[in-house]
């Protein structure tokens, strides 16, 4: 566990997911609920970090584990070893939930993500294209090369997207901070289950950004 974060040039800030699909704003996708309030958080410890990382789900409408009136959310899909549930349409290229969630300028990213493009995949991390995490998206690599060490990350949500990343990261031999403020889980047990998860890992959890910054 981190208590003092390195020079500037070893951080990096990861914004996971960050998109209107899981928000209120887009309610028939994925809504997490305050979803849309991360923002602030976001561009605040972004200024902490020399690179700024984004991921984003980038859906195709023919992906195969779309849920439909006989093949309900969350049911099992069998014969496609990236995919493992069915979930509703949501972050379809081109739509409004595939867009960051307003006051998050897509230009201020130094590298970007996009996961789930192909139809027969449904990753939750952001560091691999697979659920197997054996093909890399790009992101270590890219970090590895610009001799990050510290990996600040917040999104959506806590106990998903964000967790798996942070594990991935953690694996990858990052130290990572988890950002509470900058996140919104699904449910509690959930986020509290992710939670103690990442602490075995080792992940550094703060509550805001404000507790960061006592950490220069």
């Amino acid at each position: 566990m981190l208590t003092k974060l390195p020079a500037k040039a070893k951080i990096a800030a990861f914004d996971i997911d960050a998109q209107n699909t899981f928000t209120p704003i887009c309610p028939d996708e994925l809504p997490v609920a305050e979803g849309d309030q991360i923002v602030s958080e976001l561009n605040a410890q972004a200024a902490l970090a020399a690179l700024r990382i984004g991921s984003r789900d980038a859906h195709s409408p023919q992906a195969v584990w779309i849920a439909d009136s006989k093949h309900p959310v969350l049911s099992p899909v069998s014969g496609y070893p990236d995919v493992d549930v069915r979930w509703p349409a949501h972050a379809i290229i081109g739509t409004k939930g595939f867009d960051f969630i307003e006051g998050l300028d897509p230009k201020a990213y130094d590298f970007q993500v996009y996961k789930g493009i192909e139809i027969d995949k449904h990753p939750y991390g952001a560091c691999y294209h697979d659920l197997a995490n054996t093909l890399s998206t790009g992101v270590i690599e890219y970090l590895r090369e610009h001799g990050v060490t510290t990996v600040i990350c917040g999104g959506l949500a806590t106990d998903y997207c964000v967790k798996n990343t942070v594990l991935q990261l953690r694996a990858a031999g990052f130290d990572v901070i988890l950002n509470l403020a900058a996140c919104r889980g699904i449910a509690p047990d959930t986020v509290a289950a992710a939670l103690a998860e990442m602490r075995a890992q080792n992940v550094t959890i703060v509550e805001n950004t404000a507790e960061l910054k006592n950490m220069l």
